[in-house]
């Protein structure tokens, strides 16, 4: 079945308490009809004991007309034929006994004949009967039956317990069998639950592995990059040459682009996030991931990248691929301790179907190194299996691989020679769906004459004052709060604000989502932009519909935002 928030379950058909409660209506329905029918049976053996009597007494007419004894005893005497006649008599006019018939150890019928209903004696029918011939009397008879022998009735109700027990036994036994399979598929669903969280933990260390690979990498990646902030404002304060100073500025821009990207890479590596397969083009994947590899890998190790120019788009989740792709290189890395050259190859493999059913792209990254042996080479896809020493490596690497390659509906493998090196592929179902499209960039435009009021909430003091100085270039009157509560007061006292701008992260109980949260209950029609270089928040955001704008953001992505916020505004207006 299915449960009000759409997961779905399993309920036994059959519970022990509906089994006993089956067994007890069984019981009692059973001895119902045992009941209904003895009853029956008591009629029908009324009846016929009544016909009997009936044919006896049309048969005594003429002994007893003529007063042929010899022939009423015969007449009496064939009743002894029926195993149930107990005794028989015939009586003359004056009620005196005529003839008879007892059965062996039976009471003997009465001398004298007492005419009326049909009654019951103990288990006994006793039945008379007038003889007549015409409107004459000649007589009467006297038939006594047994209803049922005791052996007889015994037998059958003891034919009926044993059905009813064995009814009931079975009852039970498919009651107490439902029960365990019920208790067996809680057990499942248990442990099914428990290795989905076990796989997500281990996703996650996957991913935390080759970002401690990284960590060295990246900070002297933004040392580099601090580094050319900080010189290239040092020299453009000393310079008044107009393209030098172009120059310079256009220096600061790049490091601090690269920076960004950098930090939205590694935010996407370190997510807690399901899969979430996408259309990719695995070549603008590879040459976006030069930074990271650069940060992994040595410099005395080269990498060559090479794709056919016609490679087909799969459907993965990117992050995934990109860990994948850096956990090989950092393998790779780490068998070639003297240096040597990584090869990223990627190619079409044709299934030969017309419908393209089958198709493959397979990427393959080989490297230089010192191999590996063949008796190890089946078990580098094991989850913590290393051949690295003591605190080189978790043996998590080559295993989130291959888990991707499976969950993407592929396959991996691995090939090598010892002395010559190793070549790790993945083989990825080729994709027809088209690619998200990238919105075009819009150029940078001021407000109008009718500027809006934007209430800023920034705690950071230096952030703060740049982004001002973005939204009042762009043509915005803008107030600053330092944090939520701050925020809701201004609120209080003067709602005249176009939009809200808020950072999420801020210190206090309130962050920047409950402030929108409250903004929205208070003022539904005060529209709020929220901003965050965290991507957990971010996400938090996204789920509830509100807008986000990425940290950190240039001048035209921030006019571009707002822009796209009071257009929807004045569209519902």
């Amino acid at each position: 079945m299915k449960t009000a928030s759409g997961r779905v379950t399993w309920r036994p058909v059959l519970t022990v308490s509906m089994a006993v409660g089956l067994a007890i209506a069984i019981v009692a329905a059973a001895f119902a009809l045992a009941v209904y029918n003895e009853r029956l049976g008591q009629q029908e053996r009324f009846r016929q004991a009544e016909v009997q009597l009936r044919i006896l007494a049309g048969s005594m007419a003429a002994p007893l007309a003529f007063d042929d004894r010899s022939a009423a005893r015969e007449y009496v005497g064939a009743q002894s034929s029926n195993p149930d006649v107990e005794a028989v008599a015939a009586y003359d006019m004056q009620g005196q006994l005529a003839a008879s018939y007892v059965r062996t150890g039976a009471p003997p019928p009465p001398t004298r004949n007492v005419l009326g209903q049909p009654r019951n004696d103990g288990a006994r029918l006793v039945l008379t009967s007038r003889v007549k011939e015409g409107e004459t009397v000649l007589g009467s008879v006297y038939l006594r039956t047994v209803l049922e022998s005791p052996g007889r009735r015994a037998m059958r109700y003891a034919g009926f317990a044993l059905l009813i027990v064995m009814a009931a036994l079975l009852v039970a036994v498919l009651g107490a069998a439902s029960a365990r399979e019920a208790e067996a598929y809680r057990r499942l669903s248990r442990e099914t639950r428990e290795r989905q969280k076990a796989e997500e933990a281990l996703r996650q260390s996957q991913k935390m592995e080759a970002m401690g690979q990284l960590t060295g990498g990246v900070a002297h990646d933004f040392n580099n990059l601090l580094m050319v902030a900080s010189s290239g404002m040092d020299l453009l304060e000393r310079t008044t040459d107009p393209t030098r100073r172009e120059r310079l500025r256009q220096g600061i821009r790049q490091a601090i682009d690269r920076g960004a990207s950098l930090t939205q890479q590694l935010l996407a590596f370190s997510r807690r996030a399901p899969l979430k397969p996408e259309v990719v083009d695995i070549g603008k994947c590879l040459n976006g991931m030069h930074t990271l590899l650069d940060r992994s890998l040595r410099e005395d190790i080269k990498v060559e990248i090479r794709l056919a120019h016609d490679l087909w788009r799969v459907e993965v989740d990117a992050s995934q691929l990109e860990v994948a792709v850096l956990n090989i290189a950092i393998n790779a890395r780490d068998a070639m301790p003297d240096g040597g050259a990584i090869t990223i190859e990627g190619r079409n493999e044709p299934s030969g179907q017309p419908d393209g059913v089958g198709d493959m792209v397979r990427l393959s990254i080989r490297d230089t190194g010192v191999g590996v042996a063949p008796e190890v080479l089946s078990r580098l896809f094991e989850p913590f299996f290393t051949t690295k020493p003591v605190g080189k490596g978790t043996g998590l690497g080559l295993s989130q691989v291959y888990g991707f390659a499976r969950s993407s509906g592929g396959e991996a493998g691995i090939e090598s020679v010892l002395g010559e090196g190793t070549t790790i592929w993945m083989r990825i179902p080729r994709s027809t769906k088209a690619m998200a499209q990238d919105a075009a960039p819009v150029a940078l435009r001021k407000v109008g004459p009718e500027a809006r009021r934007i209430l800023m909430v920034e705690d950071d003091d230096s952030v703060a004052q740049l982004v001002e100085e973005m939204l009042r270039e762009l043509g915005y009157d803008v107030v600053r709060a330092s944090d939520a509560l701050s925020a809701l007061e201004i609120l209080r006292q003067d709602i005249a604000f176009d939009l809200v701008f808020s950072d999420m992260v801020m210190p206090g109980d309130m962050g920047g989502l409950d402030l929108a949260r409250d903004i929205s209950r208070l003022w539904p029609d005060l529209p709020v932009v929220l901003t965050t270089g965290y991507s957990a928040a971010a996400a938090a955001a996204t789920n509830e519909g509100r807008r986000v704008l990425i940290k950190p953001y240039r001048i035209e992505l921030l006019s571009t935002e707002l822009d796209a916020v009071f257009s929807s505004v004045k569209r519902a207006s």
